[in-house]
């Protein structure tokens, strides 16, 4: 697919403020766009709320852009379409190595970490008037939501589903609208890939009876065994419907920058964003992991010279070889 068709095919989500005076502005833009996700997913709930948080802070005008996720955020921070985006670790890694299904072949080496995000859990869900309660209950042929073509869910998902067994009709679409089909008896499960709690979920919560499907210990050591992710927690205060802890697995999610980006913006951008972490909670729970002390959990990107020197003015070490040159 052209990079052309990828960038028309993304949908304009504006969120912009009135800009306010910042520090040092030279070289920055007038304006700035953030790569998200579909509407209902966690990813434009948080990246919308933080662009405007930015753009408040900063005096730059910002917006939220609806797009098909993680992978196709790669492909337009790479090319510069957009100058920030939203990205888990793995769909970066295929990116940077030339593996993009969008773009196969093309190495997308002019993306940048800026901050910690949050994890990604994998989770499932359905309605309890199904009766399915664990994955091994998924019936066979059942039509499983995957969320956005090209996203993290349905990039991953379905090879975690097959891995385990499960035979599926595929269904793609945005998490609000796969939600719909839910309640509506249109589809028999949603495998989410969204930070937590997954705003579409929270609104199926407050219409339905929801189940809230984890995994067992074989499902759990089977998919960390053959995928890059790790085990995971839901905790029972997530929703209405756990009344215990979830065991799923997830995949780190970090915020990205185009290399080229001024080194005093993404350093201002940088620092606003982990030294308010409370602000960012208020933008959405997930945030609660937004901070600092999970730099490490970057082993992908190359830092961008402005994220890297701040965390390196705050004690938060990274090494030269880490950031672009």
């Amino acid at each position: 697919m052209k990079l052309q068709t990828i960038v028309a095919a993304a949908l304009a989500s504006s969120v912009v403020v009135s800009p306010v005076m910042a520090q040092d502005r030279d070289g920055w833009p007038e304006s700035f766009t953030v790569g998200t996700a579909s509407q209902g997913g966690t990813y434009f709930a948080y990246g919308s709320g933080w662009a405007n948080f930015v753009a408040e802070n900063l005096g730059v005008s910002g917006g939220a852009e609806i797009t098909g996720g993680p992978v196709q955020n790669m492909a337009l921070v790479h090319t510069g379409d957009l100058k920030f985006g939203l990205t888990t670790m793995g769909p970066a890694r295929e990116s940077i190595d030339g593996e993009s299904p969008l773009a196969p072949g093309m190495k997308m080496d002019n993306v940048c970490a800026m901050f910690p995000m949050y994890e990604t859990p994998f989770s499932i869900a359905t309605l309890s008037s199904s009766g399915i309660t664990r994955i091994s209950e998924i019936p066979d042929g059942a039509t499983i939501g995957f969320g956005p073509a090209g996203s993290t869910s349905d990039t991953y998902f379905p090879r975690m589903m097959e891995t385990l067994g499960v035979n599926f009709e595929r269904r793609n679409g945005s998490w609000s609208d796969l939600g719909g089909q839910l309640q509506d008896g249109l589809i028999d499960v949603v495998a989410f890939a969204a930070g937590i709690p997954i705003p579409a979920v929270s609104q199926l919560e407050v219409q339905t009876d929801v189940n809230v499907i984890g995994m067992n210990d074989e499902e759990a050591k089977t998919i960390v065994d053959n995928f890059p992710v790790s085990e995971f927690v839901i905790p029972a205060n997530t929703y209405q419907s756990l009344d215990e802890p979830s065991r799923v697995v997830s995949m780190w999610n970090f915020a990205m920058v185009n290399c080229d980006m001024p080194e005093s913006f993404v350093y201002e951008i940088t620092k606003l964003t982990m030294e308010n972490n409370e602000k960012m909670v208020s933008i959405h729970k997930a945030a609660r992991h937004s901070i600092p002390e999970n730099y490490t959990k970057n082993q992908v990107l190359p830092w961008h010279p402005g994220a890297a020197r701040w965390f390196n003015e705050n004690g938060y070490s990274i090494e030269d070889a880490a950031i672009k040159q």
